[in-house]
């Protein structure tokens, strides 16, 4: 099994910047990727960013070029650097690895004002 422990997120003001952690622990040499996802009140969870163990990363096209995944393979961790946040970025945002399985963080929530 694979254990996804998640910073605390926090609240921002639109055009600032915020950093989130994920460290993995457990079967880590199982994990194939490592992403975060994030889910608005009455919306959908929807993916974020993705990090590969081969060092690709993706991005879905509305944080494309403000935010940057990366991480720290000596410490287990993922992190999602977060600039220019805008009030839509407000959600839960879940860090998630994959396996054979599908592994979730606790979420953490991440408040935008404008």
């Amino acid at each position: 099994q694979v254990q996804l422990v998640e910073s605390e997120g926090g609240l921002v003001q639109a055009g600032g910047s915020l950093r989130l952690s994920c460290a993995a622990s457990g079967r880590i040499f199982s994990i194939n990727a490592m992403g975060w996802y994030r889910q608005a009140p009455g919306k959908q969870r929807e993916f974020v960013a993705e990090i590969t163990s081969g060092g690709s990363t993706n991005y879905d096209s509305s944080v494309k070029g403000r935010f940057t995944i990366s991480r720290d393979i000596a410490k287990n961790t993922v992190y999602l650097q977060m600039n220019s946040l805008k009030p839509e970025d407000t959600a839960v945002y879940y860090c998630k690895a994959v396996t054979t399985l599908i592994y979730w963080g606790q979420g953490t929530q991440v408040t935008v004002s404008s």
